[in-house]
């Protein structure tokens, strides 16, 4: 088969799925490439009436210089917005919650998509189009020139695009109540494009090729047909608008504070300094579980009621959640304070501080996924010496709060944790494989004080109970916050 029999079989297709498309109020999105051009090209021989969205942060945007060009060639009605710079960090409040992550790249391709929707949603639109999967189904990207089995990659990379490009764009136009759809991922289609010779797809000078010689045929300039590849966060100019924004900072670092998450939050070092890594996001609430059961599968049990303390010295509002601890049952309890937090703080995801208990992180992951919250666990397989010699790096007042493993007495209890301690730990690891930081129920820790409290725990009264010579607890039974050395310093300064 020769480069025409491929070009026509792919019209025929693309006709196919466009034909499907009921007589209603129809739009495209249009970045004046290739892609979303081919649709617009058939979609008019088809005789449907349409409108043709584009969104940009500048005038001299290419996406928008090149959709306003062709649109004027081909007749074609089109409505765009340039969106100032003042105005985007509005869109990223409603932007990040709805995709659910802050990836520089998805959130600029998100902008694009969202302020395009929204034109086309002011028009009453019910069906937007969206070009979307041609350049893993022609070899859109500079990368394709150089592999050596293009279709086994292209096969590769549609799998991102389905899990998470996809995923992405459905999400923001379904938000508007419009229905998304998508042609050049119909499976038909899809099949035969992945057949096609790479030679008909790319070559030295251009790629996409068998695409763009079907537009010439449609009789499209070949100034349009070849015009050379742009992703949508560049050609809309919105990946410079994020990061004129982040100004010093990383982009995902600014980006972060546009989602909100919540965090599962147990007094212990864990769960403390899960929160502190991820400071730079809305952290709107805590939320504790409090087991009635302190052999809780599922949950740290050692004064749990000082995470009010906790909560207090960070001057962040809390939830508690009772349960009975009973295996499986505080699942349900788990998710009942999930929903309230999402219900009065708006959260989009929550933090854990899980280490290597795959049994809690699939547990908190399948209730996560039924709530649609995204689930962050920035401590998940790190070193464990690592993070703990991080703690005491990172100025983390820490306590035992009990203990139960060979080496470990009393005398370890209620006493700051220092990095000679560490060093102690590790020879006991290597000793008697005691878990460097207690991740096998070695021992739990109370954190008194950290860079996020404004005022630190005193421990005002307390008793040590020791059960035998390797296990003990401390309880305490009264505490209180106090003013914070470091913070007061800073304060001053």
């Amino acid at each position: 088969m020769d480069i025409k029999e491929y070009q026509d079989k792919i019209e025929k297709l693309l006709v196919k799925t466009l034909k499907k498309t009921p007589k209603k109020r129809i739009g495209i999105l249009f970045s004046g490439g290739i892609d979303s051009l081919m649709l617009a090209v058939y979609l008019k021989k088809l005789n449907y009436n349409f409108t043709c969205y584009t969104s940009a942060y500048k005038e001299d945007s290419q996406d928008l210089i090149f959709a306003k060009e062709i649109a004027k060639e081909l007749n074609l009605n089109l409505k765009y917005k340039i969106l100032k710079l003042e105005k985007i960090p509005k869109y990223l409040e409603k932007i990040v919650p709805i995709i659910q992550q802050t990836n520089p790249i998805n959130v600029s391709v998100g902008l694009t998509v969202y302020v395009a929707t929204e034109l086309a949603k002011k028009d009453d639109i019910e069906i937007l189009f969206s070009g979307l999967g041609s350049d893993e189904l022609f070899g859109g990207y500079n990368r394709h020139k150089t592999s050596k089995n293009l279709n086994k990659e292209l096969k590769e990379g549609l799998k991102k695009v389905y899990e998470d490009d996809l995923v992405r764009d459905q999400k923001i136009i379904s938000h508007f109540k419009i229905k998304p759809l998508v042609p050049y991922l119909e499976k038909e289609l899809v099949d035969y494009a992945l057949k096609i010779p790479a030679k008909y797809k790319i070559n030295k000078e251009t790629n996409k090729l068998v695409l763009r010689e079907l537009a010439i045929k449609e009789g499209i300039s070949k100034k349009y047909a070849f015009r050379p590849k742009k992703a949508a966060q560049y050609g809309s100019k919105f990946d410079k608008a994020i990061e004129k924004l982040s100004e010093k900072k990383k982009k995902s670092e600014y980006l972060n504070q546009y989602m909100k998450l919540g965090i599962l939050f147990s007094s212990g070092k864990d769960s403390t300094y899960a929160t502190y890594l991820m400071k730079d996001y809305d952290i709107p609430c805590l939320i504790t579980i409090k087991s009635k059961n302190p052999d809780s599968y599922m949950y740290h049990t050692p004064n749990i009621d000082l995470t009010e303390l906790q909560a207090e010295a960070m001057q962040l509002p809390i939830l508690f959640q009772e349960t009975t601890g009973e295996k499986e049952h505080e699942l349900k309890d788990l998710e009942k304070v999930l929903i309230k937090s999402k219900e009065k703080y708006k959260i989009q995801g929550i933090v854990t501080g899980a280490l290597f208990s795959d049994y809690q992180r699939e547990r908190i992951e399948k209730i996560a996924d039924k709530l649609e919250l995204k689930v962050f666990s920035p401590l998940w397989h790190k070193d464990q010496e690592e993070v703990m010699r991080e703690l005491i790096k990172n100025n983390f007042k820490i306590i035992f709060s009990s203990i139960a493993a060979e080496g470990l007495d009393k005398s370890w209890l209620n006493k700051v944790i220092t990095t000679e301690d560490i060093d102690k730990l590790v020879k006991l690891n290597k000793k008697n494989g005691l878990n460097i930081a207690g991740e096998g129920g070695e021992f739990e820790s109370l954190v008194l004080d950290c860079p996020l409290f404004k005022k630190e725990i005193k421990i005002l009264e307390s008793e040590i109970i020791e059960e035998a010579k390797n296990t003990a607890k401390l309880e305490i039974k009264k505490a209180k916050l106090v003013p914070n050395k470091s913070y007061s310093l800073n304060q001053a300064k």
